[in-house]
Formats: C-alpha cells, sequence, structure tokens
C-alpha cells in the first residue's frame, strides 16, 4: 500500500462512525415498520427475534475464531484477536475497563454513537431493542456466561453504557434457548455472582 492510499485515524473514526449511523438508522428503520405493521407487542417480539438471529451469527463466528486459535471459551477470550468483531474506533467516544468492589470487571462506554442517533431521532426505546445482541452474542458465544447491561445510554437517558459479565443459572440457559420465551429478562444482574477477571 502506497504512502497516498493511507488515511489518518481521525478520518478513519469518522468514517466508521457514519457507517454506525447508517447502521443505528437501518435498526430503527427496520423497528418502526415492524411495529406499524404488527402493532406494538408483536412488532417487538419480531424485532427481538431478529436481535436474537444476529447476536447467534455474531457469537457463532467469535465461538469458531476463539476455537480456531486453540483457546477456550471463556470471557477474556471474547473478541480477543482474530474473534474481534467490532472496530476499535468510531463507534463511541470513550470505552475503559473499570474495576469494582470484589475484583469484578465492567467495561463502560460512553458516547455510543448509534445511541446519539436513536437519541437524535427520539426513538430510544425501539432503537435500544437492537442493545440486547450484547447478551445474545454471549450466549451463543458459551451459555454459561451472560453480558448485562448495569446501565444502557438508551434506556437511561445518560452518556454512558456499562456492561458486565456474569455466569448464567441453569434457569436462564433454558429461558434463552426456549423457542418462544421473552429471554431479555437475562440482561439483569439481579442473578448469578460476576465472573473474575
Amino acid at each position: 500500500m502506497s504512502e497516498k492510499d493511507m488515511i489518518s485515524r481521525e478520518k478513519a473514526e469518522k468514517e466508521v462512525e457514519l457507517a454506525s449511523r447508517r447502521i443505528a438508522m437501518l435498526h430503527l428503520a427496520y423497528a418502526r415498520t415492524l411495529v406499524e405493521k404488527l402493532g406494538e407487542e408483536e412488532g417487538r417480539k419480531m424485532i427481538l427475534a431478529a436481535i436474537k438471529r444476529y447476536g447467534k451469527m455474531v457469537g457463532e463466528k467469535t465461538k469458531e475464531a476463539v476455537l480456531k486459535e486453540g483457546w477456550e471459551l471463556e470471557p477474556e477470550n471474547f473478541g480477543r484477536g482474530p474473534s474481534r468483531t467490532l472496530p476499535e474506533f468510531g463507534i463511541c467516544d470513550s470505552s475503559e475497563v473499570l474495576s469494582v468492589e470484589d475484583g469484578r470487571k465492567r467495561s463502560q462506554v460512553c458516547g455510543c454513537t448509534m445511541g446519539k442517533v436513536w437519541r437524535e431521532m427520539k426513538d430510544e426505546e425501539l432503537g435500544s431493542l437492537y442493545c440486547y445482541v450484547d447478551a445474545a452474542k454471549y450466549m451463543y458465544y458459551n451459555p454459561d456466561y451472560k453480558m448485562i447491561h448495569h446501565q444502557s445510554m438508551p434506556r437511561s437517558g445518560g452518556d454512558c453504557c456499562l456492561f458486565e459479565v456474569k455466569e448464567t443459572t441453569e434457569r436462564e440457559k433454558e429461558l434463552f434457548f426456549a423457542e418462544e420465551a421473552d429471554w431479555i429478562e437475562l440482561d439483569n444482574d439481579d442473578s448469578q455472582a460476576p465472573v473474575k477477571r
């Protein structure tokens, strides 16, 4: 690659941000259409079914990449090396790992580009259904773990999301893999103890 083909990190971030904004609008367009055509309850169910399928695609692809490297399907290997499925920049303003009591770790992401779009379009409720992909992708990666939102930018009205990976219960596994279950209750922090990393 020649030097004239290189772009700055700033330009690369902007390009990823533009793509993220389009994905956020695409999600919202599908979500609004489903709700308009099927009604609130059925439309929401269809949106969540699609998000679960999307999470399956991401989780299984991540699992495949981790296993190909010969690594265990543990939380610390999710998104490591060739299993990484998100850009390193341009999808949020900042991200960091926080240490909390008992050696637990939480990830904080501030200024999510998609969350900003849903806020601008005044539809954080439907937009935030996309965020359940985090729980779904982890369950398909390894059903012994789930990723929960202690705080979600679109749902909380704040500027940051706060995530934690926790162990799942047998009941949560059954609920998630049941055909018609309302699996989104997995995205809560009142079950199993958190994973120590």
